[in-house]
């Protein structure tokens, strides 16, 4: 595929938050393309996680890292340029959150236009065909294999004709997966078309750590070169 490059992203809402910095560090000396940060406000999910002082110590922990921001939150319009401000790289918006004039282009904009990435995520239960009108604009389509709010859960097959379909459709896009994504279950996604996989409890409760990114890795590699 062309322009297409196996992206893993260790999300750090399962690392041990009590040295967030060393395992992020340690997840960056292992080869991860992003770090992924889950953002929740108790709202549009019911778990609360990090917010823009967290992202702002681990940017000044690890500069050189490429912070992969998930907004799980009801506006995520307000979170913008706290978040600039703080060093993130992308900004992961969810079509289903309350968006600036209703409109998704707005927010893709406000994005833009404070210098970072911009990613558009959809729940489960969304259509993919929601995400069409806006794909071009994007840097990155995630697609939630599990419901969002909380790590651990298990893989959710179901969602892989999304992906397919975005693969299909968009050959040179980034595609993110995220939830329950691990050796065992990497092989769909891979093949569905993933080809940037977000993996919690899968790496961060491994007594080989390296080598679960390794087979992330390695699976996705595999199926791009087909």
């Amino acid at each position: 595929m062309s322009n297409v490059k196996s992206i893993i992203c260790p999300s750090l809402l399962s690392c041990d938050l009590a040295r967030l910095a060393d395992d992020a560090k340690e997840m960056l000396r292992m080869g991860a393309d992003y770090l992924h940060m889950d953002l929740m406000d108790g709202h549009f999910v019911p778990n609360l996680s990090f917010g823009p002082p967290v992202i702002a110590s681990l940017h000044k922990a690890c500069p050189e890292a490429y912070l992969d921001c998930h907004l799980m939150v009801s506006e995520p319009y307000k979170w913008v340029q706290p978040l600039k401000e703080a060093g993130a790289s992308c900004l992961t918006f969810h079509l289903e959150s309350e968006l600036p004039e209703n409109d998704p282009n707005a927010m893709i904009r406000m994005i833009r236009d404070a210098g970072m990435h911009v990613g558009m995520v959809i729940k489960p239960g969304t259509p993919v065909e929601t995400l069409f009108p806006y794909v071009d604009k994007l840097d990155m389509v995630l697609i939630m294999t599990v419901e969002p709010g909380f790590s651990g859960q298990k893989f959710m097959p179901e969602m892989m004709p999304k992906v397919k379909t975005l693969r299909e459709k968009y050959p040179s896009l980034n595609i993110q997966v995220d939830g329950g994504l691990s050796p065992s279950t990497i092989e769909e996604a891979a093949s569905s078309g993933a080809n940037v996989v977000v993996a919690a409890s899968a790496i961060f409760g491994s007594d080989d750590r390296q080598g679960v990114i390794n087979t992330l890795r390695e699976t996705v590699d595999k199926h791009l070169q087909k």
